[in-house]
Parts: C-alpha cells; sequence; structure tokens
C-alpha cells in the first residue's frame, strides 16, 4: 500500500487526459505543469485515502467503501467534490451493467444458434 508520495505515481496518460478535459481546447499544459498537477493529484489521493482507511477503521473494517470516501471528504471539506464523485460512480456503475449485459445477450444468441445448428444436425441424423 502507498503509504508515502513517493510510493504512488498516477499514470501519465490519465492525468494528461483529465488536464485536457478540464482546460478549453487551445491551451498548452507545459511538462512541468503536468508534472506539479501529477504530484498535486497523488497527495490529494492519499490524503483522501488516509482519512477513508480511518473512517473503515472506525468500524472495525479492512475494506474502504464508498461511503468510507464520501465521508472523508465531508471531513476533510471537499463537499464539492461528492456530487460529482457520485455521479461518475452512477455512470460506471451504468457502463458496467451495460457491457454485462451486452456479453449475456451475446453469448445467449450464440447459444441458441449453436443449439438450432445442434437441432438441425440431429434432424438430418448427422451427429448424435
Amino acid at each position: 500500500m502507498a503509504e508515502k508520495l513517493e510510493d504512488l505515481t498516477l499514470p501519465n496518460a490519465s492525468v494528461q487526459k483529465i488536464i485536457k478535459e478540464a482546460l478549453p481546447d487551445n491551451t498548452n499544459v507545459g511538462k512541468d505543469a503536468r508534472l506539479a498537477l501529477s504530484r498535486a493529484a497523488s497527495v490529494f489521493v492519499l490524503y483522501v485515502t488516509s482519512q477513508a482507511s480511518n473512517e473503515a477503521q472506525k468500524v472495525n473494517r479492512k475494506t474502504l467503501t464508498k461511503e468510507d470516501v464520501i465521508n472523508a471528504l465531508k471531513d476533510l471539506e471537499f463537499e464539492n467534490f461528492i456530487e460529482p464523485l457520485q455521479t461518475a460512480l452512477e455512470e460506471y456503475k451504468n457502463a458496467k451493467a451495460k457491457k454485462v449485459a451486452n456479453k449475456s445477450t451475446e453469448g445467449a444468441t450464440e447459444n441458441s444458434e449453436g443449439e438450432e445448428e445442434d437441432a438441425e444436425a440431429n434432424e438430418d441424423g448427422t451427429e448424435d
């Protein structure tokens, strides 16, 4: 587990994507600024994670939940991040459910096609 800033390095591509989405299209960000933003994001993640871990430990849990993170944001006075976080979590949950449903539908289609082929083969007497 990352306990020091040096232990946590966020992926540069992810940080770059966040920066790009947050700024107007014609804005350039220097290498030093990207590094500073990456470090700041890392510090923030460690700070919130540490507080969320304290929340979980209060009720003798080792696993962090979204409620622990939300409570940590409240305790650290980052309430303005809670609504966007909940929105992002809901979007992620919906996308994941949609992906699972699509896989189930594809599997059912493949199974029914396979069953049709088996039925046709049995009618011909070529397979048992």
